[in-house]
């Protein structure tokens, strides 16, 4: 299924709306970025000089539109139900069709909001609508060997850890290894037969 032949996405959860990002979402997501930055940093690629600017903004919105027409990504942004806040965001990457049938998951949440259970629910919520929407067979996630947070975070949605990827990628401005993770549609790993 092309990502184009569906209507822009919106998926709610119990508490909130996900959805893809807007121009007039600039000022909420900058002041986000900017008051959690010391929080967010260690664990991402290195902000480029312009990270914060409306320029990078504005490609940001046209690149998670162009992604989802081709069907290879799905930006969301966490937006909260009862006042529209945004919270943070989640990217189904690097989708793969073919024999793969396969996307990689990315997130980031707000400072303020970390450790409230958004993110888990965001998670469940994209990985529902992969599996049954988008007809994916695997999702995959990485993240630092440190990031006792993110580690935990995958467990508690249903990942299984699959292993380390060496210089996996850039974060903080070095290669850094990652450890993988990774989900099934019909999962059966650490499940017995019995019962």
């Amino acid at each position: 299924m092309i990502f184009g032949a569906l209507r822009k996405p919106r998926i709610q959860t119990e508490r909130m709306i996900l959805r893809l990002p807007q121009h007039s979402d600039y000022r909420a997501w900058a002041a986000l970025r900017e008051s959690s930055a010391a929080f967010l940093q260690p664990w991402e690629p290195e902000w480029a000089p312009d990270h914060l600017s409306r320029k990078s903004f504005t490609n940001r919105v046209y690149w998670a539109s162009r992604s989802h027409g081709q069907g290879s990504a799905l930006a969301l942004f966490l937006t909260r139900k009862s006042d529209d806040s945004i919270l943070g965001a989640i990217t189904l990457d690097n989708v793969r069709r073919g024999p793969a049938q396969s996307g990689t998951l990315g997130y980031w949440v707000g400072q303020n909001h970390a450790r409230q259970g958004y993110m888990r629910e965001a998670i469940l919520a994209v990985s529902h609508h992969a599996f049954v929407r988008l007809d994916l067979s695997r999702l995959e996630a990485a993240c630092l060997e440190g990031n006792t947070a993110s580690r935990g975070l995958l467990e508690r949605s249903g990942f299984k850890y699959e292993g380390v990827a060496q210089s996996y990628l850039q974060i903080a401005g070095r290669w850094r290894n990652h450890v993988l993770y990774a989900m099934l549609r019909s999962d059966r790993r650490g499940r017995s037969d019995a019962g």
